[in-house]
């Protein structure tokens, strides 16, 4: 009988779930080094705004393809095993990145680093599901995005300031570097769960791998999740990682250094965020979709107050728009949860993989569409604070699809859970969590099937 060695959310679930976030947090430092070195990266390698966009969508497009495969080889594997992998690619693709002086390697050494990406934030989460009690978890998930997101802050100030130091190379080969320094930390301080026996998972047959994604796509609510995910982050990520940098110098007339420092407002807003929205998921579950479209409502007021202001808005405006919409960091991670909520421990790697890919292809296609959009409207002309405000309302095209399917979802969850696990559905009207067991979710499943056909 496998016995439990450590206590869930004990001394030890502490030193393994923080080791888990620093390799998280030097992952988003990878993930957001193009956040100040757009505009070098332009001049080093002599590219457009469509072309240094190109940068980020590679490396995005790589993260979401690889979401479903990293999800079935954490539920086999484990997180040890996957953020080891995923330090030793990092080094390797940051290494490479700081070298290179050719367009096509670097986008190559920014496919490489998407894929050692998209190996980390599910792991970590896997890690607060294995060691912590279930009613803590929704709170240490949002702490996990909250304190991962200071990666983001070492991504703007610290490197504006190692590329003025140091330089291309230096800047990025130093940041190499802590990849291999979290790597062994994992190999040493992380166990897979607090049991006494190791992870094993038994080999499963393509078939029934195939199976398993089939219902975890079915779940109404791993879509509600996927949808989630989608229409709340992808506004503060495309200001994040790419485009919110050189909107706010050359559109907005704010100084470089200001808007480095700027940058770090929707980590500082996440201090505040995601502790309230751990709390309100983890006490009223049954209700998370309205924070989910407060979230969605203020982020697009902010933008419309932006967009429709005649010329450049003034400061205090743009640190609105900025701590507004960082709620979207807190609220895609109730995508999250809901992947927790409808689908059982054995498929939470798929789940999550596939809610995972939502917020980063609808990044991926804001932040293209913008750099096309922008090429568009100046006509290879430096860009004007008119050009920047043309392409970034293209925002309000995802937000509107995201929103529609985001509702359709909520009604189809909550119906198949009410017809079919009656028991659960009170118990989530009740705001209590009752875990899906195996039977029970393959007979949620056969229900959405059969809504499915029935449509």
């Amino acid at each position: 009988m496998t016995e439990l060695l450590f206590p869930l959310g004990g001394r030890r679930a502490w030193a393994v779930w923080g080791t888990a976030v620093v390799t998280y947090l030097v992952t988003v430092l990878h993930r957001g080094s193009m956040s100040v070195a757009g505009l070098q990266a332009a001049e080093r390698f002599d590219i457009s705004a469509s072309a240094l966009a190109s940068f980020t969508v590679v490396q995005l497009t790589v993260y979401a393809a690889m979401q479903v495969p990293v999800g079935i080889l954490l539920d086999r594997y484990g997180s040890k095993r996957l953020l080891i992998t995923a330090s030793v690619l990092l080094f390797v693709a940051q290494s490479a990145f700081s070298l290179v002086e050719s367009y096509p390697a670097a986008l190559a050494a920014r496919a490489v680093l998407g894929v050692g990406d998209a190996l980390v934030f599910i792991s970590v989460l896997r890690v607060v599901m294995s060691w912590f009690p279930a009613l803590r978890q929704p709170v240490m998930s949002q702490a996990t995005g909250m304190l991962g997101g200071i990666g983001a802050i070492v991504s703007t100030v610290p490197m504006a300031a190692a590329f003025h130091h140091v330089g291309w190379t230096g800047t990025f080969a130093g940041a190499a570097v802590l990849s291999l320094v979290t790597g062994l930390a994992v190999l040493f301080l992380i166990k897979d769960t607090p049991y006494d026996e190791p992870l094993h998972r038994a080999k499963q047959s393509l078939g029934e791998v195939r199976r398993n994604l089939r219902r975890a796509w079915r779940e109404p609510g791993t879509r509600l999740g996927l949808w989630t995910h989608f229409t709340t982050s992808f506004s503060g990520s495309t200001f994040s990682l790419l485009w919110g940098y050189p909107f706010l110098v050359r559109g907005e007339g704010v100084a470089p250094s200001t808007a480095a420092a700027m940058l770090i407002l929707p980590v500082l807003a996440g201090l505040f965020y995601g502790p309230v929205v751990g709390r309100y998921a983890a006490r009223f579950p049954f209700y998370r979709s309205w924070i989910v479209l407060a979230v969605i409502a203020g982020a697009a007021l902010m933008w419309t107050v932006v967009l429709l202001w005649p010329g450049q808005a003034p400061m205090p405006v743009l640190l609105l728009l900025i701590v507004v919409q960082a709620a979207g960091g807190p609220g895609s991670m109730l995508g999250l949860d809901y992947a927790r909520t409808f689908n059982p421990a054995t498929r939470f790697g798929a789940a999550n993989g596939m809610v995972n890919t939502g917020g980063f292809i609808a990044t991926l296609i804001c932040i293209g569409m913008v750099g096309i959009l922008l090429d568009a409207s100046s006509g290879g002309a430096p860009q004007t604070i008119t050009d920047f405000k043309w392409a970034l309302t293209f925002q309000y095209v995802l937000w509107g699809i995201g929103t529609v399917q985001i509702l359709r979802y909520r009604r189809k969850a909550r119906a198949t859970l009410a017809r079919y696990n009656p028991e659960i559905y009170e118990a989530l009207r009740a705001n209590q969590v009752v875990p899906l067991k195996d039977d029970t979710s393959q007979q949620h499943s056969v229900a959405d099937k059969v809504l499915t056909s029935a449509r």
